[in-house]
């Protein structure tokens, strides 16, 4: 079995979270502690969690129109993740500005009201 909804929406959560930290320690790279190399692996778990996300949406009975409002803001975040992912070194200021993005932000919204409907099934 794939990996669930749940799982995929808790990647995205856990990644988020981390991302508060980090921005909040003003590192001018990823390069050199523990906590830089940790956010490339977030980045990519989060990365891994939104690809297929629709379809982990329309197989938990997610009604089709709202899967497809999640996959767009899906593509866009996952659009800022890798541009993020691409930098040779990743700032404190650039996770933040992630962070900040309307594109994750929409995003997370999504899944959180995702996540509460899937709470309330019995």
């Amino acid at each position: 079995m794939g990996v669930t909804l749940k799982e995929r929406c808790d990647a995205v959560e856990e990644t988020y979270e981390f991302m508060l930290a980090y921005a909040a320690q003003g590192l001018a790279s990823d390069a050199g502690s523990q906590t830089g190399s940790q956010v490339r692996e977030y980045l990519r778990k989060a990365q891994a969690a939104l690809t297929d996300i629709h379809e982990a949406c329309l197989a938990e009975g997610v009604p089709h129109k709202f899967t497809t409002v999640v996959f767009g803001d899906a593509q866009a975040a996952l659009a800022a993740i890798e541009l993020v992912l691409a930098q040779p070194a990743i700032s404190s200021q650039l996770i933040d500005n992630l962070n900040a993005s309307i594109h994750l932000r929409a995003l997370l919204t999504d899944l959180f009201l995702i996540d509460e409907t899937l709470k309330l099934r019995p």
